[in-house]
């Protein structure tokens, strides 16, 4: 909708196109789902595709209806077979493995000043955090990633204080004992966004360990979000960052 105001702005299409675009909004009913096609214009990002649970010809019909709006699309917990059967449809999507993401960029995100920093307790903490990455990149924001610095080792995050000083937001990922938010909350001034994981042994109860340990934190300005919810926190911190 954004970019066909533009374009009647600059003259480049009639006031019909327009008024035959705002037809579709607010939403768009596909039977099996109702698009929100305002998403954008109210919160600075379009609608985001949870492909866990859905078809792949589900997929497609709701990307194409984005791709439409000419919106910059991203779509989460994809696996590799949904990838390939977006590729065929659009060349230019791209697909992060460890993140399970497939982005399709239609336009240039304007590119916020501050960045944002992401770290993890462990290597095995990566796909979460990857998720994080590409939304917050998708949105605007310069991202930094320093990754395996918990506290089993915490010398390696003291090498690291001048990233977390100078970071505009930080997000924090870790599964175990969810120990790391804490300890970066008390070294910054700046907003700590805490991701809890499902990693970890039994007793970690596939992240709700690691969860109440955060939501615990004796460090000022941590909030959380879900367990291995790295969209959630890769959108909060751009809004901040916004």
């Amino acid at each position: 909708m954004k970019k066909i105001l533009q374009d009647y702005k600059a003259g480049k299409v009639k006031l019909n196109a327009v008024l035959e675009k705002m037809k579709s909004m607010p939403y768009e009913d596909l039977g099996f789902a109702k698009i929100d096609m305002h998403r954008e214009i109210r919160k600075g990002f379009p609608e985001t595709i949870f492909c866990q649970g859905k078809t792949i010809p589900q997929i497609i019909s709701i990307t194409e209806k984005l791709s439409k709006n000419h919106q910059n699309i991203l779509l989460t917990k994809a696996n590799k077979n949904i990838y390939n059967s977006i590729k065929k449809i659009y060349p230019k999507a791209t697909y992060n493995e460890q993140a399970k993401t497939i982005v399709i960029k239609n336009y240039k995100p304007k590119q916020k000043k501050g960045t944002i920093l992401i770290i993890t307790a462990g290597t095995s903490d990566i796909p979460v955090a990857e998720e994080a990455a590409v939304t917050a990149e998708i949105m605007g924001s310069k991202v930094e990633k320093v990754y395996d610095v918990g506290v089993a080792g915490v010398h390696r995050l003291f090498d690291i204080k001048d990233k977390i000083f100078s970071a505009n937001v930080i997000i924090v990922v870790a599964g175990m004992d969810g120990a790391l938010p804490s300890i970066v909350g008390g070294l910054t001034s700046n907003p700590v966004i805490a991701v809890p994981t499902s990693v970890g042994y039994g007793a970690s109860f596939q992240g709700v360990a690691p969860l109440l340990t955060m939501l615990n934190t004796c460090a000022e300005g941590v909030v959380v979000v879900n367990i291995d919810n790295g969209f959630g926190a890769g959108y909060f911190a751009g809004l901040i960052n916004r």
